[in-house]
């Protein structure tokens, strides 16, 4: 009755039937996966080598050009990963924000004293101009003059990189309060606004004239404010 010739399910033809569909899957996520972690470390690459040219020239500053020559890539190969300018220029600017962020971040997070993370910052920006990573300026300053009537997207990425710096200061201050190191009296959104407002300032105003002397006095006069604070 043609039993004896029958192939069970385990027989090695449905086996290959089987593992050949599952090995091209495989191949095929495989494939997939380094095209995508290629994709992603071009972004990366093109981001890091025109994020410090953005920072420093614009976004109407910044031209086509400069994105080739910095990143030696094809005007194809840029597009091809992004959009248009406008996306390079927005994840150039999450990119500057996140670097300044993280360098302070790091130096806070090293000190336990409510009081002595706040005064990282005079001590960190004092010296702005002479650090590589912020001489071309700060991102949000940058950013927010050129972009406030030209720029609806980077303006709205600026205000929130704002937003999220006070309450960020707000918290420092609320966990000193908290912690008895901080004055209980002390009104968190009003230091943290003018602290954000003596150091964008003091930025500004050593951009413009190409010297420290404001911005020294204006981080001794913020020290002094910060130590006034403390219980």
């Amino acid at each position: 009755m043609g039993g004896d010739n029958a192939k069970g399910p385990g027989s090695g033809d449905d086996n290959i039937l089987f593992f050949i569909p599952i090995g091209i899957f495989l191949y095929l996520c495989l494939t997939m996966t380094k095209d995508t972690s290629k994709s992603d470390r071009t972004r990366q690459f093109i981001v890091e080598r025109t994020a410090p040219v953005f920072n420093e020239k614009g976004y109407v500053g910044t031209t086509l050009t400069d994105l080739t020559r910095i990143t030696g890539l094809t005007k194809g190969s840029i597009y091809g990963n992004f959009e248009n300018k406008d996306e390079v220029a927005l994840a150039a600017f999450d990119y500057n924000f996140e670097r300044i962020t993280d360098y302070v971040k790091v130096r806070i997070l090293a000190k336990e004293n409510s009081i002595e993370r706040l005064l990282v910052y005079p001590e960190v920006y004092r010296d702005f101009l002479t650090i590589p990573l912020l001489k071309a300026g700060c991102p949000i300053l940058n950013t927010a003059t050129e972009a406030d009537d030209t720029h609806p997207q980077l303006r709205e990425r600026a205000a929130r990189a704002l937003d999220f710096w006070k309450k960020a200061l707000e918290n420092q201050i609320k966990r000193g309060i908290a912690r008895g190191e901080i004055k209980a009296d002390t009104n968190a959104t009003e230091v943290s606004v003018i602290l954000m407002s003596l150091i964008e300032g003091a930025i500004m105003q050593a951009k413009a004239s190409g010297s420290p002397v404001e911005l020294r006095i204006a981080m001794s006069y913020l020290e002094k404010l910060i130590i006034s604070l403390r219980v």
